[in-house]
Formats: C-alpha cells, sequence, structure tokens
C-alpha cells in the first residue's frame, strides 16, 4: 500500500502539463531516433544532456525515459519495412517482420509489434514499481566493498556480452576508465594527467565524451560508408490491422516476451539484446506453424518485441535502486542524473521521491501515448525513412558541436569532443563496443572510491573483499562474467578438435 500511495503521488507529478509535454517530446524523438537506422536512444539522450543542463532535473528525466522507450518501439519499423534494424534489440525482429512486409503483411507486423511492446512494457512497468523499493533494502545494506565488486560486475558483465570479443570490449572499458582519471584527485588534491591544461582540472566531462562517441563518432562512420548501404523500403500494403487469426498467435507470444524480457533486463549483463534473441528461440520451439519461421511468423515479432520493451524497464531498476547502468542508454542516462547533483541509488528514493515515483508514473502514460503515436501515425513515420542521410548527420554534427560549446564556452571543449568522436569512429569502423568506455567513464571514479573507503576501513587489508559475503558472492558472479565465455569457447574447440580427430580416424 505504501508504494501505491507513493506512485499515486508520481501521477500527481507526471500528469502535470509541463512533465506531460516532456513525455510526449520524449516519446516522440524516441520513434524517430527508433526508425532513423543508426540512430539510438543512447545518442539522442547524449546529444541534448548539453540542452538540458539548466532544465527541471524531473522533466528532463521523463524526456529521457521517453526517448528510451521510444526508441525500442521505433526500432521495429525500420526492420520491418527496411531489414535494418534502427536499434540493436530489434535486430531479430527483421528475421520475421521483413519477410511479412515482403508478403504485403507489413500493417500486420507493426500492429504486433506496436501493441505488444505496450502490453509487455506496462507488465515489466507494474514489475519495476513493485521490484525497486524491495531491490532498495537489499541496496542498504551494502557498503564500500560491496559497492565496488558491484562495479567490477558491471565492468565484467557489460566488456563480455557488448561487441565481438571480451578483448576489444576490455579495451573499451580500460579508454573509458583511463578518460575517468584525469583531473584532480579527489583523496590527495593533487592533478592527473591534465597536460598542464587548467580546463582539464575538472576532468573531461561525461557529456563531451558521450556526446564524442555516440553523435560524432557516428556521424564519421556513417559519412564513411555513404553510398555503401543503400536498401529498399518495402512500402506498407493492405490493412494496418490484424485478423483474428493473428491476434490469436500473438498473445501468448507478448506474455511470454515481457516474462522473458524484464528479469533479464534487471541483471548486470542485461540489456535487450540476449531476452530477443531468447524469445524467438522459444516462440520457434513452441510454435505449431514451425514451417513458417524464416518466411514471416508473427510470432517471431510479437515476441522478441515484447521482450525487447520488457528489458527496457528491466534496465532501470538496477540505475535506480544500485546507480548500475546496464546498457548504452542507462549509462547516458546515469550521466543525466550526475549532471544534476544526483546520484542513482537508495538515497535517491529518500532524497528525491518526486522525481524517481514521478519518472516512474510516466512510464505508465509513456506507453499509452507510444500506442497512440505508432499504430495510427504509422504512415508518416515511415516517410521518415526518406530523409537523405547526409542532411540527418550534418544535422546531428551541428547539435553536437553547438550543445558542447554552450556547456563552458570552451574551444578545449570542442577539441576535446572532435578527438573522441575520432576516437569513436575508429572504434566502430574497428568494431570496437562504445557502450563500456562511456559505463568505465561514469563508474570509474566512482570504483576508485569506494575502492579507498574500503581499504581505509580495513586498514589495507585486501581480503574485506572476499570476507564479507556479499562482496564476495559479487566477485564470484564478476569472475564468472569475465571467465565463462572464454572457458566455454575453449570447451567448443576441444569437442570440435575431438570431433574431427573422430572423424579423422574413422577415415
Amino acid at each position: 500500500m505504501e508504494t501505491l500511495g507513493l506512485l499515486l503521488e508520481g501521477f500527481s507529478v507526471a500528469l502535470t502539463l509541463q512533465n506531460l509535454l516532456w513525455a510526449l517530446v520524449g516519446v516522440t524523438l524516441g520513434t524517430v531516433v527508433g526508425i532513423l537506422p543508426g540512430i539510438g536512444p543512447a545518442l539522442t539522450v547524449a546529444l541534448l544532456l548539453p540542452v538540458t543542463f539548466h532544465l527541471d532535473p524531473t522533466g528532463s528525466m521523463i524526456m529521457f525515459a521517453g526517448i528510451y522507450y521510444g526508441g525500442m518501439y521505433g526500432g521495429s519499423t525500420t526492420s520491418i519495412l527496411l531489414n535494418t534494424p534502427g536499434e540493436s534489440a530489434s535486430m531479430i525482429t527483421a528475421l520475421e517482420g521483413y519477410q511479412m512486409a515482403r508478403q504485403g503483411r507489413g500493417g500486420a507486423a507493426l500492429a504486433t509489434a506496436a501493441i505488444g511492446s505496450f502490453v509487455a512494457g506496462t507488465l515489466a512497468t507494474i514489475a519495476l514499481t513493485f521490484i525497486a523499493p524491495l531491490m532498495i533494502r537489499v541496496a542498504l545494506a551494502f557498503g564500500p566493498a560491496e559497492y565496488f565488486a558491484l562495479m567490477l560486475v558491471a565492468f565484467t558483465a557489460v566488456t563480455s556480452l557488448l561487441g565481438s570479443s571480451a578483448v576489444r570490449g576490455l579495451t573499451s572499458l580500460c579508454f573509458g576508465l583511463a578518460l575517468g582519471l584525469v583531473g584532480i584527485d579527489l583523496q590527495t588534491g593533487q592533478a592527473r594527467y591534465t597536460l598542464g591544461m587548467l580546463e582539464m582540472l575538472d576532468g573531461i566531462d561525461v557529456v563531451i565524451v558521450a556526446v564524442g562517441l555516440f553523435a560524432v563518432g557516428e556521424a564519421f562512420y556513417a559519412a564513411s560508408r555513404l553510398g555503401r548501404d543503400e536498401v529498399e523500403v518495402i512500402p506498407l500494403r493492405g490493412s494496418i490491422w490484424m485478423t483474428r487469426e493473428e491476434w490469436r498467435r500473438s498473445w501468448k507470444p507478448w506474455l511470454r516476451g515481457a516474462l522473458l524480457g524484464f528479469p533479464m533486463g534487471t541483471l548486470p549483463a542485461g540489456g535487450a539484446e540476449l531476452p530477443t534473441f531468447l524469445s524467438y528461440a522459444l516462440e520457434r520451439r513452441l510454435s505449431k506453424q514451425k514451417d513458417q519461421f524464416g518466411k514471416g511468423a508473427i510470432e517471431g515479432v510479437a515476441g522478441p518485441e515484447a521482450a525487447n520493451n520488457a528489458a527496457a524497464a528491466g534496465v532501470l531498476v538496477p540505475l535506480l535502486t544500485l546507480g548500475l547502468p546496464t546498457s548504452a542508454t542507462a549509462a547516458i542516462m546515469l550521466a543525466a542524473f550526475q549532471q544534476f547533483g544526483l546520484q542513482p541509488g537508495p538515497l535517491l528514493f529518500a532524497n528525491a521521491p518526486d522525481l524517481v515515483w514521478g519518472l516512474i508514473a510516466s512510464l505508465y502514460i509513456g506507453n499509452a501515448m507510444l500506442l497512440v503515436l505508432n499504430l495510427p501515425l504509422v504512415g508518416l513515420w515511415v516517410r521518415l525513412l526518406t530523409i537523405p542521410r547526409p542532411l540527418l548527420y550534418a544535422g546531428i554534427m551541428v547539435f553536437a558541436t553547438l550543445g558542447t560549446y554552450s556547456l563552458n564556452h570552451s574551444v578545449v571543449d570542442l577539441a576535446t569532443l572532435y578527438l573522441i568522436g575520432l576516437v569513436g569512429f575508429l572504434m566502430r569502423r574497428f568494431d570496437f563496443p562504445v557502450a563500456p568506455a562511456v559505463i568505465g567513464l561514469i563508474l570509474g571514479p566512482l570504483a576508485e572510491q569506494q575502492l579507498r573507503r574500503a581499504l581505509a576501513i580495513s586498514q589495507g587489508d585486501y581480503t574485506i573483499f572476499v570476507t564479507r559475503p556479499i562482496s564476495a558472492a559479487l566477485l564470484a558472479v564478476a569472475a564468472v562474467a569475465l571467465l565463462g565465455p572464454l572457458v566455454a569457447r575453449l570447451i567448443i574447440r576441444r569437442r570440435a578438435a575431438g570431433a574431427g580427430a573422430a572423424v579423422s580416424a574413422g577415415q
């Protein structure tokens, strides 16, 4: 009942005219960026960070959450009509959705994606409402040792599961950690790695790094690929609604997708990519029309899209209760909290209840807005796919430059922006994941601070990390996340070698 009371107070915040407007702006922008290939919610939030620096924190966070949810919705449109995911979590939707569009069933594919997203998003937001307070009780038992171990879990999980290899993920993470060391050491007051520049004493602004890696780096990469990735947009034909048979085949995948997506989104190795793949595999296994998979099975759209949006709500659980980002967009949102002088975690619910519960309440409202935006206006969204790429990315570069300069009116900031943007381009070009770098920059200084606090409490005794049960368990999870994929690859190689040897012996 206490949670319901807090949620009602949150609705009183979210339903003000100003915050409703921010929610509408957020979900609309999110839908647009989800539809446009190569522009995801992380890039959009990063671009808007400088603009919202002087705005109301509650309204800004409501808008950012709307962009996050909207990006999950909008990514399905590009996957279905263009066979090019607008957002990485929509990759699996392209398998069946594009085939449905080629058969003239694109409207039904878009409808099941939108309705499934609404159903799963609402169920996951309900789960977020009641699970977040329980997570706070657990988080209150955390001390410096536990927080340091938790951040190690975030580092290892993100670097192991994002990108094509753990080595690339770790390299990206180390780049972010190195950037986090620049500035004044909070413990000793000594300047570190500032190159004698006064502008660097406060460190490299997270906003500059986020905009550089996501916006400028992406624009450089798109420019380098100009003319190589031209694809055909499948026009919408026939009804944009679902038949009774399609409804019957979709509602169970919606529920199963929600049940898969939310808990996986809450994990330190969360995000929406893995649950969408698992949902697709589950629907293919349970379907009575297995022969239709790969040829336009509606279950292959309904389940993954539901899992996608449920995972988006799940990602907000560790972000709000522990200050732990488990995706690129969550990392940028954490930077947004810090921009307003707020640190997500258990104390955030006590220090800023209006913001937290207003944000959670806005998710219910944003879900309803997205359903209204996505179904009737689908024809309008499809036209966005015809925007020339040079104009689109030129606009992004102008917006990134003006936004960054507005922070401190510093030429050094602009030089840093384009230097980091060049690094971001090289990371995209050579398939290094960007998210670990941002997470390393944001969590690195916090991890260093918690490590020093833990060692100060234990008088330099490192066994404090393994003698405290929660800390020891988290370190074990970090070890599994880091070494698990390596061990699995070794086992697969040995089995393959053994099978090859057996074949050779048989011949």
